[in-house]
């Protein structure tokens, strides 16, 4: 997102407001690794999701062969790149970026009736994919392999930088970050002289956060993703100069 942003000439400044670390437990890989053999899907829903669990798989086997003969499906453009860096190849992929939709899209492929799949997740994965695949008559397992917890800015420079600037525009990407902002408001609280930002969105999940805790939503990408969230920023700036 940042070269994109810096791609279009812009400046940006990083405000980390989650941190998203590595928590596998090796009792659970211990009960889904030997199960391999037996999944129809594997299901991805986050690029994290694609580097954790293959840092385990690579771990604990030597052949790619491995994985079966199981297919997969991811939600999100960075999660599909993520999965095609490892040469391996995305069947089902929705066009928009949210859990519904890969649920729809997994279901539209009629192979779920008694089919056993593997959702890999992070700690705040949303029930909702679950329970439409359930509805679908899967049978699903769920591998947690990272979490996603607030970061403390109180004395980050990015924070200093930004209380005392402030920014033409704040990109919220996730409801976690949403969240972890509005906590930090003491900390964000920006200096007389500094520019008040417009809020985009990523999406209608976040947009809704947003709102929620009482932050504007200004923008909001016309479908979930990094690059439509960069064109609604742009179209955005644009007619505010006109």
């Amino acid at each position: 997102l940042r070269g994109r942003l810096e791609d279009l000439g812009a400046e940006v400044i990083e405000l980390p407001l989650i941190e998203v670390v590595k928590d596998v437990s090796n009792e659970r890989l211990a009960e889904v690794f030997p199960e391999f053999g037996s999944y129809d899907w594997l299901v991805f829903t986050s690029p994290n999701g694609v580097k954790y669990f293959f840092e385990e798989f690579h771990r604990v086997f030597d052949d790619i062969r491995s994985l079966g003969l199981m297919r997969i499906a991811c939600v999100g453009e960075g999660t599909a790149r993520a999965i095609k860096e490892m040469y391996l190849k995305v069947e089902c992929q929705p066009e928009t970026a949210t859990a519904e939709a890969l649920a729809k899209a997994l279901i539209a492929t009629g192979s779920l009736d008694s089919a056993k799949v593997l959702v890999v997740t992070g700690n705040l994965n949303r029930d909702v994919l679950v329970t439409k695949l359930e509805e679908a008559r899967a049978i699903v397992d769920m591998l947690p392999v990272y979490r996603t917890t607030p970061t403390d800015l109180a004395e980050d420079p990015a924070a200093d930088v930004f209380r005392a600037q402030g920014a033409d525009a704040i990109l919220f990407a996730s409801s976690s970050a949403v969240e972890s902002f509005v906590s930090q408001a003491k900390s964000l609280k920006l200096d007389k002289d500094a520019r008040r930002p417009l809020a985009g969105s990523i999406g209608p999940l976040t947009s809704a956060t947003m709102k929620a805790k009482g932050v504007p939503v200004d923008f909001e990408a016309k479908t979930p993703g990094l690059s439509p969230l960069v064109e609604a920023l742009v179209a955005k700036l644009t007619s505010r100069k006109k």
